[in-house]
């Protein structure tokens, strides 16, 4: 079984220390960071994450500008890549990081995101992590970030249509992402690819050693973890 979290931590300028109780209490195995630290010592910071939660890097950051990848020590990482996408003038520089892995006897692809606010260009960039995630050549892969997209928007469907979302194939602990001091849509998500099975998903309130506070100071989103089951490879 892995355990998988996506977390949007706003560039840690909230309550580090709430942050690292929280996903310490997750346990995860992977972790899909977005809005990861981007400028001045950047990988400082996300070097002092890694050591608070037991975690280490993997890859994205300011070169993803924004999405992240970290591990736990039981993954071996193959191989990872940082993509910048075609960029909107006026609006923000997007990109995703990217990875494959092997845990225990899975291998899997990776894909963490976080799109635009944009709707046109949000649904364009859905297009786009469905073809980066294809073109991970795994036989089994997980996407996972903020989407800025609602279950009935354009962009959440395009990726739905193609992949298993994991809270609606097994929803667990909460539904809705945004925001932690009124919790009121889901537009943070975990994706899989067919052939993983989803054992549960969603915002883990009730685990043990995650608190109401340290969720309402970690940063402005809620976290979305996962517990999936993926075939070892042949």
């Amino acid at each position: 079984m892995l355990r998988v979290l996506s977390y949007n931590v706003r560039s840690l300028r909230d309550d580090r220390a709430a942050l690292a109780r929280v996903i310490r209490a997750c346990a995860p195995d992977l972790v899909f960071v977005q809005e990861a630290p981007r400028f001045f010592r950047w990988r400082k910071s996300v070097a002092k994450l890694c050591r608070a939660t037991d975690l280490v890097y993997v890859t994205g950051g300011a070169t993803a500008a924004g999405p992240m990848i970290l591990s736990s020590l039981r993954a071996h990482v193959e191989r990872t890549e940082d993509v910048l996408l075609p960029r909107t003038p006026g609006l923000h520089q997007r990109g995703f990081a990217t990875a494959v892995v092997r845990v225990g006897g899975a291998r899997l692809g990776l894909l963490s995101c976080h799109l635009s606010l944009q709707a046109a260009e949000r649904h364009d960039q859905a297009g786009l992590l469905l073809e980066r995630l294809r073109a991970l050549d795994t036989p089994y892969a997980v996407a996972a970030g903020d989407l800025n997209d609602r279950p009935d928007g354009r962009a959440f469907r395009r990726l739905a249509g193609s992949l298993t979302d994991a809270w609606a194939a097994a929803p667990w602990g909460g539904e809705f992402t945004s925001t932690p001091h009124d919790p009121h849509q889901r537009i943070d998500a975990v994706f899989t690819t067919e052939g993983v099975e989803v054992l549960g998903c969603g915002v883990p309130r009730e685990l043990p050693g995650v608190s109401h506070g340290d969720l309402l100071a970690a940063t402005d989103h809620l976290p979305v973890l996962a517990a999936l089951r993926v075939p070892a490879a042949a």
